[in-house]
């Protein structure tokens, strides 16, 4: 069965959303297809202490502000999927699923999209699939040998999973940070970094981020000098439960190690044993439904302008980092990229844009 929309958007998580809410403002006929079996995108999925890194006044996507978390300046992550539940339905966004896309083809004037449900013709596509689904485990030696338990961030959810266990928790990030000083009081903790931990000042939050990248991409498109953005800042941000494990003395990195044998070992002889080491060590954009149109480019990316793929006008890529959209992985930094994305395709399929279209329910 073969079905025809003007747009096709890939993924049901906050990005999927934000556009399918600017889409809808300029009266365009889509869908949007989703993988999961609820709302919530990879919000569902996430470990249990996860919470946000700004007040819910700065994390919210267009048209509807996220409501306040009782008892919480940060909201967690229940928290998040329950607002993305509400506002797929105020907006009465068209989400079918679960879908799985199996690939993105050509076809003459159209793209048709392949699922395991039916196929879709489309005059244009907005791929916001994100990055949980594909995580990164770095090439160390001997882990494919290591006798313990190994996961990603992706399959962690809780300390108690880890009580009194020997843990290795490798990454300097955000999830190294907090996942190491979720098991800092119950386990054996070895945090492990690539270069020494950068935690960024404790008044820095999502916000703040947020502006600080804009700023960095409004400069580059003006041809001034690179500033870092958020890079140059730091690469932790100080959230409370970090701060406080911190400064309690319980969450202190050491270098990265050179083997993973029985434990890990570092260059210098020195071991340390381990019942699990759990690699918080990034992700890549899930991208392998556009395989057929043939357009990657060098680490995996799809070289855009904005938001639009070089290589084929009628795709644009949505929520995968900056190389989409300055903080465009995030609830408060993927409004305006859709808004552009949603601009763009109505230009490209002849839609007025000048507010004759369907107006979003506000």
């Amino acid at each position: 069965m073969t079905a025809s929309v003007d747009v096709v958007v890939i993924g049901g998580g906050q990005s999927g959303l934000a556009a399918g809410y600017h889409l809808r403002r300029l009266g365009l006929d889509f869908v949007i297809l989703d993988a999961q079996a609820g709302a919530g995108g990879a919000w569902q999925h996430a470990w249990e202490s996860l919470h946000l890194f700004s007040p819910a006044a700065y994390s919210s996507l267009p048209g509807r502000p996220m409501p306040v978390q009782a008892g919480e300046v940060y909201p967690d992550a229940s928290h998040v999927v329950g607002y993305l539940t509400s506002y797929e339905e105020r907006y009465e966004l068209p989400v079918h699923r679960p879908v799985r896309v199996q690939g993105v083809h050509r076809d003459g004037q159209l793209l048709r999209v392949e699922t395991d449900s039916r196929t879709w013709q489309a005059r244009a596509v907005i791929s916001a699939t994100g990055t949980w689904w594909r995580p990164f485990l770095p090439a160390v030696p001997g882990r494919d040998v290591f006798r313990g338990r190994q996961l990603h961030t992706v399959e962690y959810r809780s300390p108690r999973d880890f009580a009194g266990q020997r843990v290795v928790v490798v990454g300097g990030g955000n999830s190294g940070a907090q996942i190491a000083a979720d098991l800092a009081y119950t386990s054996d903790l070895t945090w492990v970094t690539q270069r020494p931990a950068r935690f960024l000042a404790d008044d820095i939050d999502g916000r703040a981020l947020f502006d600080t990248a804009t700023a960095r991409r409004r400069a580059l498109d003006a041809g001034a000098t690179d500033t870092g953005g958020v890079a140059s800042l730091g690469d932790i941000v100080a959230v409370p439960p970090v701060r406080e494990t911190r400064d309690a003395g319980l969450l202190k990195d050491s270098p990265m190690f050179t083997r993973t044998p029985g434990g890990v070992e570092w260059s210098d002889g020195t071991s340390a044993e381990a019942d699990a080491v759990i690699w918080c060590t990034g992700f890549r954009p899930a991208l392998s439904h556009l395989a057929p149109l043939g357009l990657r480019g060098p680490r995996g990316h799809i070289p855009t302008t904005g938001t639009r793929a070089v290589g084929e006008p009628r795709l644009h890529l949505l929520g995968y980092g900056d190389w989409t959209g300055p903080a465009s992985a995030t609830l408060i930094g993927v409004g305006r990229p859709a808004r552009d994305a949603a601009r763009e395709i109505a230009e490209l399929l002849d839609v007025p844009t000048s507010g004759s279209g369907r107006a979003a329910r506000t």
